[in-house]
């Protein structure tokens, strides 16, 4: 390591150097990125406290020493350890926003962010949205996502994780979304008081046990409580279906992200009026359902 800190000095020199040692080391791109180059950035900019979109001609200014040895040992860990680079540089963007993240919340990642961006459109009118809850808030991405998309309207995060619940409370008051936000905790539904949600969306547990086992090591340093949902994948998301109609109001809508354990879902339930949605950036295992047909398919569910 001594020898490359002295002969590499400048933030190009260790871009170079950090895309040619995540391509040799064939590390998995899946927290945000999907290639060498702005994964190298996304470790290297924030090492050095500059943001994302910085001016290209920063590229050419020379490192000190404590900032080459973080981002050598940075490169290390990323690519020896597998870690994700948010996990790195304990922070993620979401829908534009920058979330503080560690060891117990998932990686922000999901194509809900184009729902939120789209204010839940064509599902909702957005007029006429005054309470939103986000099921298995994580790191409180979701519920801050949608606070800004509905500046108006009260919005709530909930999750059975004390520890992704101080995350969360972090990034909605980094924020200034105190007055907004509320962060609590509960089992899914459990204790949310009846409350009633023009808008109930989760990202929640989905990954069945087959897809858990082959998973690329850089999951694994995620929070199983935040991946695990039993051998089909639907633990959790056959609870949320049943109980899910409570809590919504008459013209709500329950949207919910299920990955690859899509396809378990639609043998369970065939019948089940499920919409899966499409998105402009990519991704998939998304549906949604309205208030009117989780009861009507309330008996079907259960």
């Amino acid at each position: 390591m001594d020898d490359i800190i002295n002969e590499l000095y400048t933030l190009r020199d260790y871009l170079r150097y950090c895309v040619s040692a995540l391509t040799k080391a064939e590390v998995y791109f899946g927290h945000g990125t999907d290639n060498a180059w702005d994964e190298a950035l996304a470790l290297l900019l924030p090492s050095v406290n500059l943001p994302m979109d910085s001016d290209e001609r920063i590229l050419d200014a020379r490192l000190t020493l404590p900032e080459r040895k973080l981002i050598l040992q940075r490169i290390h860990d990323r690519v020896t350890k597998r870690i994700p680079v948010a996990y790195l540089t304990q922070q993620a963007y979401f829908a534009g926003l920058k979330f503080y993240v560690n060891e117990h919340v998932l990686v922000p990642r999901s194509p809900l962010a184009e729902l939120i961006e789209g204010q839940f459109l064509p599902w909702v009118d957005p007029d006429h949205v005054t309470h939103i809850l986000d099921l298995c808030t994580g790191s409180g991405c979701i519920a801050a996502a949608c606070a800004m998309a509905f500046p108006e309207t009260l919005v709530d995060g909930v999750d059975i994780s004390k520890e992704a619940l101080k995350v969360a409370k972090t990034n909605i008051n980094t924020l200034g979304l105190d007055d907004q936000v509320r962060i609590f905790y509960s089992d899914l539904l459990t204790k949310c008081k009846k409350a009633k949600y023009d808008i109930i969306v989760s990202n929640p547990p989905y990954v069945d046990a087959q897809d858990i086992k082959s998973m690329p090591a850089e999951y694994h340093h995620e929070p199983k409580i935040g991946l695990e949902a039993g051998k089909d994948g639907l633990a959790l998301v056959l609870t949320i279906l049943t109980n899910a109609h409570q809590y919504l109001t008459k013209q709500g809508v329950l949207i919910v992200e299920v990955g690859n354990s899509q396809y378990a879902l639609q043998d369970k339930y065939p019948e089940l009026p499920l919409t899966w949605l499409e998105f402009e950036r990519g991704g998939d295992g998304v549906f949604a359902i309205t208030y009117d047909q989780l009861v009507q398919y309330a008996d079907y569910i259960a």
